[in-house]
């Protein structure tokens, strides 16, 4: 959800909930608030008719002390408004509770003003003086009956709503809680809404500047943004999160190509140390070579021939990758070499796949391998020692295990060569070689596959060592 849809939602929803409890709680006081209306209306109209019956006497003897024209309105005037009154009665009588009683009390007012009229009709007769009188007296006593009527029909009233203005008191008290308690929840809510919309968006900004300060300091290692919502700033942190990773994966790229420079540039350099005159070297090689065979010291210009094509080899191989064909003819050159010095001493055993020696590696690879079985696995060895060469196809990678049943190596050196850690591992360094030893082959091969998972070493003390390598296809055939 974005930061826009969040604020239309989320304030116009917060602004419906306030307006329908405020309108529920003006609904239910409209309600309580009719009841009491509805009550006080009767009880008003029951004490006007009291009030306009005393007033419609009151001018009624006014008028029969003096008769005058002006008494004669004021009484009709206050006779017309208690038939004004008497209709409103008729309509309480309609709704009310004491329906019958209503109708009495209206029949009682009839009374009343029949007799007002007879007794204002009397008074115009000189011959009966004395009706009117009477009719006054008659009015007189319907009038104290209807004070009397009245009083208990108020008193009928305030008994019949008594319950239900303690109903409407207690509804009351319920709901100045239920305002209490709205307003608090209402202002929580408020609250809550407004620290979450606000977090939701500092929150991630937060977080984002933090980061990018720490990277502008070059600090790359760090953990990853919290995807938390899919906002623009979850989609932001997460693309800066990918941004960092590849961050991450081209400073890891750039420092492998480094290495790999470097490892380059050290064997560049080991080549150019061991370059006495290249030319003035194989020249002089072809030569003993010829004069050993002139000799008839057939096998002395072998070796001499086999040492000239290791050197050569190590000197034009160095910048680009071979076949296994070309590193399998270095190892056979290295190992006649070798077999001329150690003679019946040992034994090289070969199983290859014909099929994968067109299969590319870096140069110099299986070559320091075996260097390393005649080095250190089997040199001591006065008879017995063997050193297998195999290679095969498995899968997708080309197997390469180099083993021999010399002495072995301990756990703590077969470990830290896989983990390639410097130093020394505890063998003897002063032992001629090639100059190149098996951690850099291992080295250049992580570099040159980008992976860590090529290297295999089984071994035990005394029962030799086996040293494996998986070559990918996929990444040879590139």
């Amino acid at each position: 959800m974005t930061i826009r849809m969040k604020l239309l939602l989320f304030i116009p929803l917060l602004v419906l909930l306030t307006n329908s409890v405020a309108f529920f709680l003006f609904q239910n006081t409209k309600i309580v608030q009719k009841s009491y209306d509805v009550m006080m209306d009767r009880i008003l109209v029951y004490k006007q008719s009291v009030q306009y019956t005393d007033d419609s006497l009151r001018t009624l003897y006014g008028y029969l002390l003096h008769a005058t024209e002006e008494g004669k309105t004021s009484s009709l005037q206050a006779q017309a408004q208690l038939k004004e009154l008497r209709s409103a009665l008729v309509q309480q009588s309609k709704t009310s509770p004491h329906g019958s009683d209503v109708t009495g009390y209206i029949h009682m007012l009839d009374t009343f003003m029949d007799q007002e009229h007879a007794s204002l009709e009397a008074t115009g007769l000189r011959d009966k003086p004395s009706d009117a009188l009477t009719h006054y007296m008659d009015a007189e006593k319907t009038a104290s009956f209807i004070r009397d009527e009245g009083q208990r029909l108020v008193d009928l009233e305030l008994s019949y709503y008594q319950p239900i203005y303690r109903e409407i008191q207690q509804e009351n008290k319920r709901m100045n809680r239920w305002g209490l308690a709205v307003f608090i929840v209402n202002t929580v809510m408020s609250i809550v809404v407004a620290v979450w919309i606000s977090r939701s968006v500092t929150g991630p900004v937060s977080r984002l500047v933090g980061t990018a300060q720490r990277i502008s300091k070059g600090n790359l290692h760090m953990d990853p943004l919290p995807s938390r919502s899919s906002d623009e700033l979850g989609i932001l942190s997460d693309v800066f999160s990918q941004m960092v990773s590849n961050l991450k994966v081209l400073m890891a790229k750039e420092k492998a190509n480094s290495e790999k420079d470097r490892l380059v540039k050290e064997l560049e350099l080991q080549a150019l140390q061991s370059q006495i005159n290249p030319h003035f070297l194989f020249n002089s090689l072809n030569v003993l070579s010829k004069m050993a065979l002139l000799e008839g010291a057939e096998q002395t210009s072998d070796l001499i021939v086999s040492m000239s094509s290791l050197i050569r080899y190590r000197l034009s191989k160095l910048d680009a990758p071979v076949t296994l064909r070309e590193e399998l003819n270095h190892v056979r050159q290295y190992v006649s070499i070798q077999q001329a010095r150690f003679r019946d001493r040992i034994r090289f055993v070969m199983d290859i796949d014909e099929y994968v020696l067109q299969t590319h590696i870096p140069a110099l690879t299986v070559q320091p391998l075996v260097e390393n079985a005649f080095v250190h696995g089997i040199e001591g060895m006065e008879q017995g020692a063997v050193i297998r060469l195999e290679i095969s196809r498995d899968a997708d990678y080309v197997r390469i295990t180099v083993s021999d049943n010399g002495t072995g190596m301990r756990e703590e050196v077969r470990q830290a060569l896989l983990k390639l850690e410097p130093g020394n591992l505890g063998g003897d360094d002063n032992k001629p070689s090639t100059g190149l030893g098996t951690r850099n082959v291992f080295k250049r091969l992580q570099i040159f596959y980008d992976r860590t998972d090529l290297v295999e070493i089984q071994s035990e003390a005394g029962k030799g060592t086996a040293v494996t390598l998986r070559i990918p296809l996929e990444r040879s055939s590139d």
